[in-house]
């Protein structure tokens, strides 16, 4: 700890103070007072959106440049914490923070791929091509393991053999409709990732 005097405060609150006030008087230099700075996200398009990490979905703000005009193609800079949203009012934890090294990352995967059986490369898939996989998939397992009824007749309805998870960061309203659509294809695993 450092021992400041009396007598050294005041030399070092008189200079501070007789520097400020030429500061006040004028006395700076010519290249600081002309230049203006540009607050970060003033031309900035601001975009909501809810943390993907963990269960407590923490509303984010996403700030990006480029509106799409002349094949500029818009780009995350910065990310907040939405002080407008109940659940964080603002902060995020330090994995929230680094929301942009997630969405800027080389080994980020954007696109859906699919790895035939016995092969090891994996083979980029349109959006369209991997959703018609995924419910035809579904389909046939339901329709091959599909239960209606148990050996004594009660009727159960179930489907054993598909598990659904649900995302945590989805609001109230999608994982109830999620939970309805999964319930009424007769899925029993169903769970949310809030739990895991």
């Amino acid at each position: 700890m450092v021992q400041v005097t009396r007598r050294d405060f005041l030399r070092i609150t008189g200079t501070t103070l007789a520097g400020s006030s030429l500061v006040a008087l004028g006395f700076t230099p010519a290249v600081a007072l002309a230049e203006v700075r540009q607050f970060k996200l003033a031309r900035a398009t601001e975009t909501r959106n809810t943390c993907p990490y963990c269960s407590v979905a923490c509303g984010v703000l996403m700030y990006s440049l480029g509106d799409r005009a002349k094949n500029a193609k818009a780009s995350v800079f910065h990310i907040e914490g939405d002080p407008d949203h109940p659940v964080n009012r603002g902060t995020l934890c330090p994995k929230g923070a680094s929301l942009v090294d997630f969405i800027k990352s080389d080994s980020r995967l954007l696109y859906p791929e699919y790895r035939a059986p016995n092969t090891s490369e994996w083979k980029r898939i349109g959006w369209d091509e991997a959703l018609d996989r995924i419910a035809k998939l579904m389909k046939a397992d339901r329709d091959q393991n599909f239960i209606a009824k148990t050996a004594d007749g009660h009727v159960v309805n179930r489907w054993l053999t598909t598990g659904m998870l649900a995302a945590s960061a989805s609001s109230n309203e999608t994982g109830y409709i999620t939970h309805k659509v999964m319930r009424s294809l007769g899925a029993l695993a169903f769970d949310n990732q809030a739990r895991v």
